[in-house]
């Protein structure tokens, strides 16, 4: 029972690193890694940065053209911040739906418009969590937070990736699997610390805590989960949280 519900936390800490509503966009093809990789290798717009590579005058143009007709939008008003973030939601919303390129063409845009926004690296490091590029969504993260240590998204989701490591590591290393768990909820609780309001991070925490059988953290970052609206939380989890631990009275 323990490892059909680890399966489906698996499932859940992919899903809620992408919290923007879903949409009817089509799902894309493009969710192979190995297809991904040999795409990436002639198609840049797939690689985090364009890959840092030379761009040739056509391509800048293209570039400079995309920027200076986004910040003429009213709803931006020249502001690069506001569009890099539209960006990055619009990205969430195709990678939510399984659309992988589209996804990772719009944080690339976002990128474009301000390089400085490190939520980026939050949204590349979500396209490689959902290809199952453990490894390269860490980098991701990790670049991100050596630019500003309290970006609570990029906290989170490195935290979800422990988590991944985590399970990887049942049964295999036990030891490494309890580290990598720890590890989980220290990037958790800092970025929790720092913004207590994102459901996204109190539901992770939850469920970390239920996989250490503390049941009585699991409970208080489950209700305040539910109390910032419970969007994260499945039916499956509650199920087994009801299950496995008895609420105090």
């Amino acid at each position: 029972m323990k490892q059909l519900f680890i399966s489906l936390l698996g499932l859940c800490i992919l899903v809620s690193c992408v919290q923007p509503q879903r949409t009817e966009q089509p799902k894309a093809e493009l969710t192979n890694p190995d297809v991904w990789d040999k795409e990436a290798t002639t198609n840049i717009r797939l690689r985090p940065k364009y890959g840092h590579a030379q761009k040739s005058k056509e391509q800048k143009k293209l570039d400079e053209d995309f920027i200076k007709e986004t910040l003429r939008q009213e709803e931006f008003k020249g502001n690069r911040r506001a569009a890099s973030d539209f960006m990055i939601k619009k990205g969430f919303d195709y990678l939510y739906n399984g659309d992988l390129k589209t996804a990772m063409y719009r944080f690339n845009q976002a990128y474009l418009l301000d390089s400085l926004n490190t939520d980026i690296y939050w949204g590349f490091g979500g396209v490689y969590m959902t290809l199952e590029k453990y490894d390269l969504a860490k980098d991701q993260y990790m670049e991100g937070l050596s630019i500003n240590p309290e970006n609570t998204h990029l906290l989170t989701d490195l935290g979800s990736y422990f988590s991944i490591q985590y399970q990887l590591l049942q049964g295999v290393n036990e030891e490494k699997a309890q580290a990598n768990l720890n590890a989980a909820i220290m990037c958790m609780t800092k970025s929790y610390t720092i913004d207590a309001g994102d459901p996204n991070t109190t539901f992770k925490l939850s469920a970390c805590y239920l996989l250490k059988n503390d049941c009585d953290n699991a409970w208080k970052y489950y209700d305040e989960c539910v109390a910032l609206g419970g969007a994260p939380i499945t039916n499956e989890y509650t199920e087994y949280l009801k299950m496995a631990c008895k609420r105090k009275e």
